[in-house]
């Protein structure tokens, strides 16, 4: 007996139905695989882009450790040089404060100083040898290029505005 041509349209639905959905769940199967291999891929690759980035930094310390080594041993004369003449140049600026009120154009009586070095080098008691004290002068004394501290220039103001009192204590 012949297969009635509606049954044989609804089987031949039925087997197309039945291949698309095989079809149409191998695509969300490739398409789930695609996916995961993916992510799999950018997993490795941000494992493999932080290993490079790794040995990049490595490479790049020792290359900085070189070439610092490399200044120093070129560069250690000229630093100890120039330490030495800074070490000079201190040296000589504190004999010179000591030296100062010796000096043949000084303009005081030496016996009125008293050498106390910081934030100014030398105070001043003019007349106190003569026992008539007619001023008091701070002094600071440069050589060479030097120029004077922050600290200086905040006593040179307070003497400038004559905020400078007396305090007498007893003990």
């Amino acid at each position: 007996m012949p297969i009635p041509v509606e049954l044989a349209i609804a089987l031949c639905c039925v087997l197309l139905l039945l291949w698309l959905w095989e079809k149409w769940q191998g695509l969300k199967l490739r398409s789930r695989m695609l996916e995961l291999a993916r992510e799999q891929f950018d997993q490795w690759r941000q494992a493999e882009l932080g290993g490079v980035r790794e040995q990049e930094r490595q490479v790049a310390h020792r290359e900085a450790q070189t070439q610092l080594a490399s200044w120093r041993q070129s560069s250690e004369g000229a630093i100890r040089q120039d330490a030495i003449s800074r070490s000079q140049a201190v040296v000589t600026g504190k004999v010179s404060e000591h030296l100062a009120p010796y000096l043949g154009d000084f303009p005081y009586n030496p016996k009125d100083v008293r050498f106390i070095g910081s934030p100014v080098d030398l105070i001043i008691f003019d007349g106190l040898d003569e026992g008539r004290v007619r001023g008091v002068v701070l002094v600071e004394i440069k050589t060479g290029s030097s120029s004077v501290s922050t600290r200086q220039r905040q006593v040179r103001e307070a003497v400038r505005e004559h905020r400078v009192s007396w305090l007498e204590l007893r003990l």
